[in-house]
């Protein structure tokens, strides 16, 4: 099992798909969030949940609730609250939505990774995925400063820091379950 912790990101806002997406049934669990709280439990020794309001979830887990800003459902708040909390050198992150990133995927950005490094993050012929990949503690100023300056642009935070990318083939695997047509083609994949 992986030492690291684990942060499910589930606090965004779903617009897209019109509801809650973490709430939504998923491979034989009540909700996607509790499937992925215990899937990935199988892979890291801690997992946590950040998310606005833990009450949303009727399942038990290690929540992080975002500290209280106004209509933010960018994760900013998520990593500057998850920095504060865990007091941690760094953490593997993982949005909600991504139910296909899978050990082999997890293992590849950890062997990468380094700790010269401010985050390893995968990457794809579709581009970057800033949502699964593994943040140092050497960006916690930066992150507090653009919560601060309302800037949420986690691409741009990448560029300017010592980043490394992890390629990948597999676009599946890095799908997100942003619409609901995205959602039921997840459901016949499983």
């Amino acid at each position: 099992m992986i030492d690291t912790p684990c942060i499910i990101f589930a606090g965004g806002k779903s617009s897209r798909m019109k509801e809650d997406k973490s709430l939504l049934p998923f491979a034989g669990f009540s909700t996607l969030a509790q499937y992925q709280y215990s899937r990935l439990s199988k892979i890291f020794k801690t997992v946590y949940i950040s998310c606005k309001d833990k009450n949303k979830f009727d399942f038990e887990a290690n929540f992080i609730e975002d500290i209280k800003t106004d209509n933010i459902f960018a994760p900013t708040a998520g990593f500057v609250t998850v920095f504060k909390k865990l007091k941690e050198e760094r953490f593997f992150v993982l949005s909600v939505d991504a139910p296909f990133v899978s050990e082999k995927e997890i293992s590849e950005i950890f062997s990468a990774d380094t700790k010269s490094t401010d985050a390893t993050i995968a990457k794809t012929n579709f581009g970057i995925h800033p949502m699964c990949g593994i943040y140092h503690s050497s960006l916690e100023t930066d992150f507090s400063k653009m919560l601060q300056e309302d800037n949420h642009k986690l691409g741009f935070l990448l560029k300017s820091s010592n980043t490394l990318y992890v390629n990948f083939d597999d676009e599946i695997a890095f799908c997100n379950l942003n619409h609901p047509h995205e959602y039921q083609e997840a459901l016949d994949r499983i």
